[in-house]
């Protein structure tokens, strides 16, 4: 899961979280808050050790400063990464306690749901401080489960990227998706009423098997599913999908999933360039749930997300038009998009 950060730049400030107790370890990361708090999830994980936790939350953070602004979002880059206990814990007295530790934070850094954490748990949070998202939604307002607005715009990312790199639209393109949980699985099921056939691979093979019978699919396991013959990889799973050996066995002519961090280390978007394989990257892809956590913070509406995330697409494919006019990989262009972005001055969130 730990994978070679794509800058690796320290973070600002890093919070170490223990509380034996409660069953609580891990680490805040704020990497930037030069557009405002930090803002980025909170992911429960089984890490081997501390270090592995803590390497992964410092890369992590590193994504949201560049996802947030290439959203135009008012907010810099944080993560919070917790270590699973190992068997039941109770999850109210874990998240409580990680609640706590943020709103000593005093605002500088803005929590919401990710990997391993659920609408109900940012409400154990929401007991010890109002720095946080991913709540239950409210009529009229942005909030809830941000993992179908991640997939909306993975999906108008793709229809994007489909129309850049094959020149046509989603029907009939064979799209291998690796990763079917909340995010793949509504990835899928848009893929599927576009008229997109699916491979699919899952480490929870009962959920894969469902979507497989769903959607007509065929299935792969995980090891292969790089490998399959397909016009688009799309991963949807953990980091570092994108290496060396995976990158050397694609069939596919584009990437384009909603898996953070895609690329194990630099050199891979070199090598994908000059296979000439497009690559959508992950953090304007999939942008759109930290789009909604936004919103939410602020008090924004529903259409105020949808708006934003409709304009993921376009990014899209703005990026990987200047990357082929300037021969680059489209993720050199996007770091270089959003630092641009990170220097301008924004109005200060509250």
């Amino acid at each position: 899961m730990v994978t070679a950060a794509h800058r690796m730049m320290p973070p600002m400030e890093y919070v170490r979280l223990h509380d034996e107790a409660a069953g609580l370890d891990g680490v805040i990361a704020i990497h930037s808050t030069a557009r405002g708090p930090a803002a980025g999830g909170c992911r429960l994980w089984t890490y081997p050790d501390a270090n592995a936790a803590m390497v992964d939350a410092f890369r992590l953070a590193e994504g949201m400063s560049y996802k947030n602004a290439m959203a135009e979002l008012p907010f810099g880059g944080g993560k919070a990464v917790l270590r699973r206990p190992a068997g039941d814990f109770d999850r109210r007295a874990l998240f409580e306690a990680f609640g706590a530790a943020v709103a000593r934070l005093d605002g500088r850094y803005v929590t919401a749901e990710d990997v391993g954490t659920s609408v109900a748990d940012m409400e154990f949070v929401a007991n010890k401080t109002r720095h946080v998202a991913g709540r239950t939604s409210r009529p009229g307002f942005a909030g809830g489960d941000p993992s179908p607005w991640t997939a909306l715009g993975v999906f108008e990312a793709m229809k994007a990227a489909v129309q850049f790199r094959f020149g046509s639209g989603l029907s009939g393109v064979t799209v291998a998706v690796q990763g079917v949980g909340n995010v793949g699985g509504d990835l899928c099921r848009r893929l599927h009423e576009a008229g997109a056939h699916l491979i699919l691979a899952d480490i929870n093979a009962e959920r894969c098997a469902a979507l497989a019978r769903e959607f007509g699919a065929e299935v792969a396991s995980i090891d292969e599913i790089a490998q399959a013959e397909a016009d688009v990889f799309a991963p949807c799973a953990l980091g570092g999908a994108l290496n060396e050996k995976s990158v050397a066995g694609l069939k596919a002519g584009l990437v384009c999933g909603a898996a953070n961090n895609q690329l194990a280390e630099p050199g891979i978007a070199k090598a994908l360039l000059e296979r000439g394989i497009a690559y959508a990257p992950d953090y304007v892809a999939n942008a759109g749930g930290i789009i909604n956590v936004s919103a939410e913070y602020l008090g924004e509406s529903v259409e105020d997300v949808r708006s934003r995330v409709l304009k993921i697409g376009p990014r899209t494919a703005g990026i990987l038009q200047a990357a082929a006019r300037d021969n680059l990989p489209p993720s050199v262009v996007a770091d270089r998009m959003a630092e641009q972005l990170m220097s301008r001055p924004v109005a200060k969130v509250a």
